[in-house]
């Protein structure tokens, strides 16, 4: 008996034997941009360059045998995500049933819940993947540590013939108290593993040093109101920050002053540095813009209106591309000219929730997504990943969206970089429960993993230093607490 080889698709859910290749070439040889231009049709609202960009999309498809694999499926008035949510169904998908939603430790998260078979084929506004994909050498345990517990569903990994936790810390590296009100910012350095600073609801700005013996550097003041945002140069040298008094402000650390005050007419409520030109400085504010500065000079070179006020944003790592964020939960992806500074909107992901954007992160690599991909996160708890194309423009497709408890407060999330590369797909964030998670996006089921208990009020940052072996929160009371992983064994 002839045996029977079994190939299976790029999706990893949809396997086509090779009896079934052979019978599906005839249908391989349709014209690839008639069936692209069927499945995405023209509408006398459509806007042309979105037409164009799903048709690409979906004339990739086509080049690659996805839609020979689906051929029965019929053009039923929507767009390339319902093609995407069609093709990438399993087999026997009909006899599926619905994940079941089981609460993360302390009420604080669940996996969104996967559409029924109908809405996989017909609905073309979102997608929430529900496939679990834990590795087999996952092994489950239970350890309680200082500061830190474990459900048992805890990702545990094996080196040297012992276990570790993919997130286990040994306690508390230190912690800065100074403060009296609430930290609304936290960063590290660039490429720094001791260098952070954090902007407080008083308008000040407070740069530490976590060395041998952990210190205060300076002190910077001169904010009315909140520091809503802040961004380190390349260098580290100087810091340009936001705040609600309308005012952007640049300041010279080996000084601890102000060389610069650029004046707004409404609240400024994030700013980055350009990544390759560090004279470009770009803030998004109240009066619904994106403004880029000149660094040097503090002149304006280039604003760009929205839809909201921007309330977030990140870079790209060429620089070519912002993400935006606004007031009404929309994502955005703005091309910037390096050279230049103008500005120009490429592409807008809107969701159903209307609520403000608070995390706007982007991360060159994830090997859940196989190339870029960026992390929000909106005030009524709606934690979302993306991949992102960057030929085309920054293009956002949802690939997985994390439901966790809704927030007062502006509390952010982050991703954890290294060890997702080795281990999962992991996010930290605060919670209005005092405590600081860290979630698993590889793990449906069992999506909160760990969480830091140590703060006594709301946690509203978290921030990774550069070598991932200390994370530092803050919350509404104005503590800062550095914390201390614990170190892999080899």
């Amino acid at each position: 008996m002839e045996k029977e080889t079994t190939i299976l698709a790029k999706h990893g859910e949809i396997g086509v034997s090779i009896n079934e290749k052979d019978e599906e070439k005839p249908k391989q040889s349709k014209d690839l941009e008639f069936l692209s231009c069927m499945m995405q049709p023209a509408t006398a609202e459509s806007d042309p360059q979105y037409i164009g960009i799903r048709r690409i999309l979906l004339h990739r498809k086509s080049e690659s045998g996805a839609i020979s694999r689906r051929y029965d499926w019929r053009c039923n008035g929507k767009g390339y995500v319902a093609y995407r949510n069609f093709i990438s169904r399993p087999r026997k998908w009909e006899n599926l049933r619905t994940p079941s939603l089981l609460s993360s430790p302390g009420n604080s998260g669940r996996w969104l819940p996967s559409p029924g078979p109908l809405s996989h084929q017909f609905e073309a506004e979102s997608f929430s993947s529900s496939r679990d994909l834990r590795s087999a050498n996952q092994v489950s345990s239970r350890r309680l540590s200082f500061s830190s517990s474990f459900s048992d569903g805890d990702h545990s990994f094996r080196r040297g013939g012992g276990f570790e936790h993919a997130y286990s810390f040994v306690g508390m590296h230190c912690i800065f108290d100074q403060c009296k009100s609430s930290v609304t910012v936290l960063k590290f350095g660039h490429m720094s593993s001791d260098l952070l600073a954090y902007g407080a609801s008083d308008g000040t700005l407070t740069v530490c040093s976590l060395s041998e013996e952990p210190s205060v550097l300076k002190q910077l003041t001169g904010h009315s109101k909140d520091v809503t945002d802040f961004d380190f140069s390349s260098n580290n040298q100087y810091i340009a920050s936001s705040s609600i008094d309308k005012t952007i402000r640049v300041w010279e650390l080996s000084r601890g002053v102000c060389i610069r005050v650029i004046y707004g007419v409404s609240a400024q409520f994030c700013i980055r540095f350009h990544p390759v030109n560090n004279n470009f400085l770009s803030a998004g504010n109240a009066n619904k813009e994106v403004t880029v500065f000149n660094f040097s000079t503090g002149r304006t070179i280039k604003t760009l209106s929205f839809d909201g006020e921007v309330t977030a944003m990140d870079h790209d790592h060429t620089g070519q591309i912002i993400f935006c964020g606004d007031g009404q939960g929309t994502v955005y992806s703005v091309s910037m000219d390096s050279h230049t500074g103008s500005l120009s909107r490429s592409h807008r992901h809107r969701t159903n929730h209307k609520s403000p954007v608070t995390t706007v992160k982007y991360r060159s690599f994830s090997l859940l997504a196989s190339g870029p991909v960026l992390l929000t996160c909106t005030q009524d708890g709606n934690l979302c990943f993306f991949s992102v194309a960057l030929q085309i423009k920054g293009y956002l497709t949802l690939r997985c969206s994390l439901k966790l408890a809704p927030r007062i407060h502006r509390i952010q999330a982050s991703f954890c970089p290294l060890l997702s590369l080795e281990k999962g797909e992991y996010i930290v964030a605060g919670s209005e429960d005092s405590n600081v998670y860290f979630y698993d996006l590889t793990k449906p089921k069992h999506t909160c993993v760990n969480k830091l208990q140590g703060h006594r009020f709301p946690v509203m940052c978290v921030a990774w230093n550069h070598g991932e072996n200390l994370l530092a929160s803050s919350d509404f009371y104005g503590v800062v607490i550095v914390w201390k992983r614990a170190k892999t064994s080899s």
